[in-house]
C-alpha cells in the first residue's frame, strides 16, 4: 500500500513519510489501516519487532488529532517514555504538540491539556486518572506498547485497570494495542473489542535457532558451520564471528554478576575488531561514563567500553544505561551483556542475539527455573535492524546433544504462552479497588464488580474452576474487607473511601504500606531518621536489599543495638520469615542513612554490594514514600511531621541536617553544599549574599558552575569575569574528587529529569 493511499490521516503525514524514506507500508502496517487504525477503529497488532509497530500507533494518533481529539501513548518504561518523546517531536513541526510524564503521582498533570499527544508510563495514567486529571475525558485514541505486559505479576494489573478506566471514562475511546509476543492476541482483542492483526512478516530475516558443537542449527533445519576455538567459549566465538561481517552482538544472561562477567571477557574480543577512529570514540565514551559516579561499577563499565564491550543492568545509573544504549545503537559499541530487562521494549537492535543462560534463579521454584517462550521471543526480536542488517539471528547455547533438542522444542519451534491477568493478586486488588472507589468509578459492592467486568481478569476468570464459587466476588469481598479494617473505605448502603483512603490512593501507596507506615506512627513521638527510613524499608513499595552470607549476624546485633529507634516491635528470632525480613529493611535503612550522613557512592556502594543504579532507586523510593508518610501524618494531626520532612530531605539530598537548605539550591547537591558549608556558606541566605571569591574558591575554581549556583540562589551579581578564587576556601582533594563533578549536583539524569520527581520502584526496572 502506498503511503499516499492512506485515509484519516492529515495531509502532511504522507509528505512526512516520503522525507523519512517510507514510500509504501508493510503489510502489517497496511492490514492495520485496512482494519481501520486511522479511521479510529480499535485493534490488537501482534506483529514482530521491527516490522512497523510505531507507525500503526502514530497514523492512529495523528488521525484522532486531525479530527480535533487527544491521543495518549502509554509506555512501561520510563527510558521508552523518553525515546518516543525524541521520535514524535518531528510532529511538533506539523503543529501537533507532544507532551511526557513520568513521575510525581501526586501530580494531576494539568499542563497536558493543552497537548496533541501525551507519551506516559501506565503507573503515571493511573496516577493521573486518581488525581482527577481533566484531559482524560478528552481522549480519543490509547496506544498500549507492549501490551503483553499485562502479564507480568508486578506491573501488568496497573496497566489492564487503566485501559479498563479509560475505556469506561471514553465509551468510544480507540485502543491500539501493540505486542511482538502475544499467544493469545484473538483473546486480547476480545476483550478490547477490537479487531486482531496478526503476521509473522518481517522486513528481513529472522533466523532463530541454537549454537551446539562447532555448527549453528537453526529452526528450519539448516545448519551453519561456526568453529569454536579450543580456547575459546561459544559465545566468544559467535561474537568474533559477527564482527567478522561488521554486526553487533546482544548477549542475554541471568545476573548482574553474570552481565559484568561476561563483557569482561567478551571485551576481549571485541577490541581486535576495532579501527583506530573507533579506538579514539571509545576512548571519550569510557571517560564520560567515569564521570557519571565514582563506584566501582562505573569504572568497570569504562574498561569494558573502552575495548568495545559493555553490561547492562539495573544497578548501573540511568546516566549509564543511556549512554550504552545509544552507542550500541550506534554501533560504536560491539558487544553488550545484559539482564533480560533490555528486552522489554527499549531500541536496541543487534545482528545477532545470544540468549547465554535460559534459566534464572526463582525463588518461588526454590531454584533455577526456565524462562517463558515469551520471553525468550521478546529477546530474540531484537535480532536485525532494517536497513542496517542483511538478516538477523537469534541463537540459544547447547551443551549436549539432547539439550540441543531440548531447546529446539522449548524456545524456537514454540508459541509463546498466553498472557493472563495478575491483577487478583493481593498487592494489585487492594491497591486498584480502594483506587477505583476514592475516584468515583464506584461506590458499592455491585458497582466495583460491574467495573472488574470489563478487566481481562474478569474475562479469563470470571467463575472458579469448577464452575461454582465466583472468583472474582471472592477476592473483592476480601479484599474490601481489609480495606474497611484499617479504616480506608467505610461500608454502608454505600462504599466510599474515607480522608484517609483518599490520601493513600492519591499518593499511588499500596494500602498496606500505608497501614504499616500508619501503625509505625503510634510509637513516632520522636523519631528518629534510622526509624523512619526502616519504617518505609519494610513497605511492600520498598524493594528491600538482599541478606548476603554473613549479613545475619551483622543486622542482628545492630538489631539489637538500636531497637530503641524501631517505630513498631521487632519480631522474635524464632519468627524466621518475619525476622529476615526485618534485618533486609533493617539493610536498608542502614544504606539510607549511610547516603544521608554524606559517605560517598562508592564507599556505599562497596559496603551493600550495589550498583549506584540500586543507590538512586533506594533514595528515590525513600523520598516518595516519606513524602507519603508525611501526607499521613499531616492527615492524622501528629507532631512527627516536621521529623519526617527533615529525614525526606535529608535522604532527598544525601545530606547531614545543617546542608539541607543549602543543598536543595539548583546545582548545588550534596557535595558541593559540603565544600560550600566548610568556605563558611552555610545557608541560602548565605550563598545569596556570598563574597564570590570565598564561591568560586570552594566550587575549585569552576567558574560556570560557580555563576549557576549564585544564580539560582539569587545573588544580585552571579557574573564571575576577573574573579580570583580565594584560597581559603578551596578544598582539599581527597576521597571526593574531581571526577564526581558531572552529578553532583544531586539529580538522578536521564529519563528521571522528565519531570524532576521519580520512584524507581514505579514505572522501571
Amino acid at each position: 500500500m502506498d503511503v499516499a493511499d492512506v485515509s484519516g490521516v492529515p495531509l502532511w503525514v504522507t509528505e512526512h513519510l516520503r522525507e523519512e524514506g517510507i514510500e509504501s507500508l508493510y503489510p502489517p502496517q497496511a492490514a492495520a489501516v485496512e482494519a481501520g487504525v486511522a479511521d479510529g477503529d480499535s485493534i490488537v497488532a501482534s506483529i514482530p519487532t521491527a516490522s512497523g509497530k510505531t507507525l500503526i500507533a502514530q497514523l492512529a494518533m495523528l488521525s484522532a488529532v486531525d479530527r480535533g481529539g487527544k491521543a495518549l501513548y502509554i509506555v512501561p518504561l520510563r527510558a521508552l517514555a523518553s525515546e518516543k518523546r525524541e521520535e514524535f517531536a518531528a510532529f511538533e513541526a506539523y503543529d501537533v504538540s507532544v507532551g511526557v510524564a513520568t513521575g510525581n503521582y501526586e501530580d494531576s498533570g494539568e499542563w497536558l491539556a493543552g497537548k496533541d499527544v501525551i507519551v506516559a508510563t501506565s503507573e503515571k495514567v493511573d496516577s493521573l486518572v486518581r488525581n482527577g486529571a481533566p484531559w482524560v475525558d478528552d481522549l480519543d485514541c490509547v496506544v498500549s506498547d507492549e501490551v503483553h505486559l499485562v502479564d507480568d505479576p508486578n506491573r501488568g494489573p496497573t496497566l489492564e485497570v487503566t485501559i479498563a478506566k479509560l475505556r469506561r471514562i471514553n465509551p468510544n475511546l480507540q485502543v491500539v494495542a501493540l505486542s511482538a509476543t502475544v499467544g493469545n492476541a484473538g483473546e486480547m482483542a476480545g476483550w478490547l473489542d477490537a479487531e486482531l492483526v496478526d503476521s509473522s512478516w518481517r522486513p528481513i530475516e529472522l533466523k532463530t535457532g541454537v549454537q551446539y558443537g562447532q555448527a549453528l542449527h537453526f529452526g528450519d533445519g539448516s545448519q551453519r558451520e561456526l568453529r569454536v576455538g579450543s580456547n575459546e567459549k561459544p559465545t566468544e566465538a559467535i561474537v568474533r564471528d559477527t564482527l567478522a561481517e561488521d554486526g553487533s552482538t546482544l548477549v542475554f544472561v541471568n545476573s548482574r554478576r553474570n552481565a559484568e562477567g561476561a563483557a569482561k571477557r567478551l571485551a576481549n574480543t571485541s577490541r581486535d575488531g576495532l579501527d583506530d577512529d573507533e579506538r579514539r570514540q571509545l576512548a571519550d565514551l569510557a571517560e564520560e561514563i567515569r564521570g557519571v559516579s565514582d563506584t566501582e561499577t562505573s569504572e568497570d563499565l569504562a574498561a569494558c567500553v573502552h575495548k568495545g564491550a559493555a553490561f547492562h543492568h539495573a544497578g548501573c545509573s540511568s546516566d549509564h544505561r543511556s549512554i550504552i544504549e545509544d552507542a550500541f545503537r550506534d554501533r560504536l559499541i560491539k558487544v553488550v551483556a545484559a539482564t533480560p530487562t533490555l528486552a522489554a521494549g527499549v531500541n536496541t537492535p543487534s545482528r545477532r542475539v545470544v540468549v547465554r543462560d535460559w534459566r534464572r534463579y526463582s525463588g518461588d521454584a526454590g531454584g533455577m527455573k526456565p524462562l517463558s517462550v515469551l520471553e525468550v521471543h521478546q529477546m530474540m526480536g531484537r535480532a536485525g535492524r532494517p536497513g542496517r542488517d542483511p538478516y538477523g539471528e537469534a541463537l540459544l547455547l547447547a551443551k549436549s546433544h539432547d539439550e540441543l533438542d531440548e531447546l529446539l522444542d522449548r524456545y524456537v519451534w514454540a508459541d509463546p504462552e498466553p498472557v493472563e491477568s495478575k491483577l487478583a493478586r493481593e498487592p494489585s486488588m487492594r491497591t486498584h479497588l480502594l483506587a477505583t472507589v476514592a475516584s468515583g468509578f464506584a461506590d458499592s459492592r455491585a458497582a466495583l464488580l460491574e467495573f472488574l467486568d470489563q478487566t481481562l481478569y474478569a474475562s479469563q476468570y470470571r467463575h472458579g474452576p469448577d464452575g461454582g464459587e465466583d472468583n472474582l466476588e471472592r477476592v473483592v469481598d476480601a479484599t474490601l474487607a481489609y480495606l474497611e479494617t484499617n479504616d480506608f473505605i467505610d461500608r454502608g448502603e454505600t462504599v466510599e473511601a474515607t480522608n484517609l483512603g483518599h490520601t493513600v490512593s492519591r499518593l499511588y501507596l499500596d494500602p498496606m504500606s500505608a497501614a504499616e507506615i500508619i501503625d509505625g506512627f503510634e510509637d513516632a513521638t520522636t523519631p528518629t531518621v534510622l526509624g523512619l527510613y526502616h519504617l518505609v524499608s519494610r513497605t511492600p513499595d520498598m524493594y528491600e536489599l538482599y541478606l548476603r552470607s554473613g549479613d545475619r549476624e551483622e543486622y542482628t546485633m545492630l538489631a539489637y543495638e538500636r531497637e530503641s529507634e524501631f517505630l513498631g516491635s521487632m519480631p522474635s528470632e524464632f519468627e524466621e520469615e518475619r525476622f529476615e525480613d526485618w534485618l533486609s529493611a533493617m539493610k536498608t535503612a542502614r544504606m539510607l542513612e549511610d547516603w544521608a550522613s554524606e559517605l560517598d557512592e562508592d564507599e556505599i556502594a562497596e559496603r551493600y554490594g550495589v550498583g549506584p543504579g540500586d543507590i538512586r532507586g533506594k533514595v528515590d523510593t525513600a523520598e516518595w514514600l516519606l513524602g507519603a508518610a508525611e501526607s499521613l501524618a499531616g492527615e492524622l494531626g501528629l507532631e512527627s511531621v516536621g521529623a519526617i520532612r527533615n529525614a525526606r530531605k535529608r535522604v532527598q539530598h544525601g545530606v547531614g541536617e545543617e546542608l539541607i537548605d543549602l543543598a536543595g539550591v539548583r546545582g548545588v547537591g550534596r557535595k558541593r553544599a559540603r565544600r560550600l558549608y566548610d568556605a563558611g556558606v552555610e545557608t541560602r541566605a548565605d550563598l545569596r549574599e556570598a563574597d564570590k571569591a570565598v564561591v568560586l574558591g570552594a566550587l575549585r575554581g569552576r567558574a560556570k558552575t560557580a555563576e549557576n549556583v549564585l544564580e539560582a540562589a539569587g545573588h544580585r551579581d552571579p557574573d564571575m569575569d576577573d574573579v580570583t578564587p580565594d584560597a581559603t576556601a578551596v578544598p582539599d582533594t581527597g576521597a571526593d574528587g574531581e571526577s564526581t563533578e558531572s552529578t553532583e549536583s544531586g539529580g538522578s539524569g536521564g529519563e528521571a529529569a522528565l519531570d524532576g520527581q521519580d520512584q524507581s520502584n514505579l514505572g522501571d526496572f
